[in-house]
């Protein structure tokens, strides 16, 4: 055994890292001979392994005077650990025994980050003892043996501290913002000035965040990896015009300059996407990033820029950073933890199914009813004659549109509060993906039927804190994003990267919902539903589900696979506007699905009306403001299966697009009546307007 020895006095320090050391009685026959032996160094010798704690219990038991053990403070650290962390003692300095000096009073910066220790209240590590301490470094201490309110106090002590480094959220405070409140003389917390820190409301601060560099598995295909490290470089940009103004964004990956600009929160140039039309149209287009200073800068400087610029607090800017760097998980943990439980805490039990009560609007001797509408299924197959079309919305008794009608379209168009509109008050607390989720949580919590749902614009740190648990504890990890108000899956992804995530919320607000991993198939291709739910009032409830529906094919089978996530035939069953529709009769699917699975399709039906009823139940009893009995309103209802047959709710779509149920004639899966398409807005109409049920059931 090779040793080397610090002695002054009867100070004592023993380094013996990485001697390759075995024996555990040899070592303990040895160390114990330095009655005062404050410090010892065992790190990265097969014994410390080998013993599993109990050579280092022994020691302690035989040496109480230590104070630092295999780089860790001991119980018993006090005046000479706090000491070496200030690199007053050392190989050239051990230190003297009587401790006379008292060379702590001189101490201004203290480094005593990840020494282990649990407890701070020590009389060696107070004001009296290192009065001019101001700079202080705790990081990586569990102090679980102290309470905020205990640390936070010994902290305030110290008339001098103007500098504090600590893991946020940890055992000061889950939020920077409270430790500064409680430390108001601070003036730089984990190197920010606090100033910085009040002024922009932040929660999590940590000027030392590491990159987070590109992960793969091993024998992973090169084309994944791309995909899972590009996240770190696109940038994008979204063009629009009058014609095209929910166009999909565009992604792209600057050059080699471009893409090694680190970030900064203070940094000093700034990058811009530049497009240049030389003939005036997107056809001669040349795109650029411009590159220009915002500082003086000289040569030798590192050029930086903000992956964040202009975006603060206030849009989630320290969640947002995850995308780059390793943020603290436990504090993304323990936002979800928190909003999990709110969810939990929240129950609703929906009023009695009433009988329907709204009356026909031809009741006496009304003559037709006048409709103004400017859907073109309506405008050619509405035919019954209690019903005739006007060009005119002023001269309508009912308005049946796809616009939005708002107070400026009734007075452009003269539309007046005496006409019915097939649209209720606040109904965008279930038209809209955001509010439909909401609506959905302030009522139930979290019901089986709706998948985990996160609003990123208000919920980013909820959702990145769901995410860390399913990977911490194995669980699938895939999600679906979708913009809050665009129909025919514009700008929706499925991913499992947690960097694409929150990248993807820069191209529009946006809902992340946990994906349908195993979802039910037919013919081992994905499937949704369409449903037609025709609503008469709110107050009391009074809705019908109509006997159409049809299913929804992708064309594609379905696979979990990567590089499929990409391919819409394969994850998305809208066919209407991308890819060939794949047509199939609902009475043939319906025999085909009970075949194949051997399943009863009454009982699928059955649990999908319990789900619908609860949305519009959700609906009246969260925004009751919604009723209106000037309004009458027809939703499309999208829904999916999962492998165990139950539903999950998808969205709801205002005034949907009934093209197949015009289309197509079919027999009713559960009546056995024929319904030629030809009919479907006459028994809408019927149903809405002249309290009649043909080819509806109410739920």
């Amino acid at each position: 055994m090779s040793l080397i020895l610090m002695m002054t006095c009867s100070y004592l320090s023993i380094y013996l890292l990485n001697f390759r050391l075995e024996s555990a009685d040899i070592i303990f026959q040895e160390v114990t001979k330095f009655k005062h032996l404050k410090a010892l160094w065992l790190n990265n010798n097969p014994v410390v392994e080998k013993c599993d704690g109990c050579l280092a219990d022994k020691i302690l038991r035989a040496c109480p005077g230590l104070e630092i053990l295999n780089s860790s403070f001991t119980r018993n650290f006090g005046e000479w650990a706090l000491g070496f962390c200030a690199e007053i003692y050392g190989k050239d300095n051990p230190g003297q025994h009587c401790g006379s000096d008292h060379k702590l009073h001189e101490v201004a910066s203290l480094d005593i980050s990840h020494r282990g220790i649990h407890n701070l209240a020590n009389k060696a590590f107070s004001p009296a003892a290192i009065p001019s301490l101001s700079h202080l470094n705790l990081r990586g201490n569990s102090l679980r043996e102290n309470s905020a309110s205990e640390l936070l106090e010994v902290l305030k002590q110290f008339p001098s501290l103007n500098a504090l480094e600590v893991d946020i959220p940890g055992p000061l405070s889950e939020s920077a913002m409270v430790i500064l409140e409680s430390l108001p003389n601070l003036s730089f917390l984990n190197g920010v000035s606090t100033n910085k820190i009040l002024e922009a409301g932040k929660h999590v601060i940590d000027s030392i965040l590491e990159p987070r560099l590109p992960e793969w598995k091993p024998g992973e295909p090169l084309t994944d990896r791309v995909i899972n490290a590009m996240w770190q470089y696109l940038m994008t940009y979204r063009l629009a015009n009058e014609e095209k103004i929910d166009e999909t964004p565009a992604w792209y990956v600057m050059d080699e300059l471009g893409s090694a600009l680190r970030h900064s929160d203070e940094p000093n140039f700034m990058v811009a996407p530049f497009l240049y039309m030389p003939e005036g149209n997107l056809a001669s287009a040349v795109s650029y990033s411009l590159l220009w200073p915002i500082q003086n800068v000289q040569q030798g400087d590192e050029c930086t820029r903000d992956y964040l610029y202009g975006i603060g607090e206030d849009k989630q800017r320290s969640a947002r950073l995850t995308a780059w760097f390793h943020t603290p998980e436990n504090y993304f943990i323990k936002e979800y933890e928190k909003h999990s439980k709110e969810l939990e805490s929240r129950s609703f039990t929906p009023p009695s199914v009433m009988s329907s009560a709204t009356k026909s609007l031809l009741e006496g001797d009304r003559g037709p009813l006048r409709v103004y509408t400017d859907i073109p299924q309506v405008e050619e197959f509405l035919k019954r004659p209690e019903f005739i079309l006007t060009s005119e919305p002023k001269d309508a008794d009912i308005i049946w549109t796809g616009m939005q009608v708002d107070e400026d379209a009734k007075k452009a168009t003269g539309i007046t509060d005496d006409q019915i509109i097939n649209q209720f008050p606040y109904e965008a607390c279930v038209v809209m993906k955001h509010h439909l989720a909401e609506t959905v949580q302030k009522a139930y919590g979290s019901p089986d039927w709706l998948q985990p749902t996160y609003n990123l614009e208000v919920q980013l740190s909820q959702l990145i804190g769901d995410y860390y648990i399913r990977k911490r504890d194995g669980l699938d990890n895939l999600w679906i994003l979708k913009p809050w108000n665009m129909a025919r899956t514009i700008d929706t992804t499925v991913t499992d990267n947690i960097s694409a995530i929150i990248r993807l919320v820069e191209t529009g607000p946006k809902i992340c919902q946990k994906y349908i991993e195993h979802p039910a198939l037919f013919q081992g291709k994905k499937f949704d539903l369409r449903y037609i739910v025709l609503v008469r009032s709110v107050n009391p409830l009074e809705i019908f589900l109509s006997d159409v529906f049809w299913v929804r094919l992708a064309n594609n089978p379905y696979s979990l696979a990567k590089n499929s996530f990409f391919e819409y035939e394969t994850h998305f069953t809208v066919m209407n506007y991308r890819g060939r529709i794949n047509h199939k009769n609902t009475p043939d699917f319906v025999r085909e699905f009970e075949e194949e699975h051997k399943v009863k399709w009454l009982d699928v039906h059955e649990r999908v009306r319990k789900m619908i009823r609860s949305v519009f139940e959700a609906a009246a009893f969260v925004h009751p403001e919604m009723h209106s009995p000037m309004s009458r309103a027809i939703y499309g209802v999208d829904v999916m299966l999962d492998s165990s047959f139950k539903p999950k709710l998808l969205e709801v779509t205002y005034c949907p697009d009934c093209t197949r149920a015009c289309k197509y004639d079919m027999v009713s899966v559960f009546k056995g009546e024929e319904m030629r398409g030809s009919d479907f807005f006459n028994d809408v109409f019927g149903c809405l307007f002249l309290s009649e049920t043909t080819h509806v059931s109410p739920l």
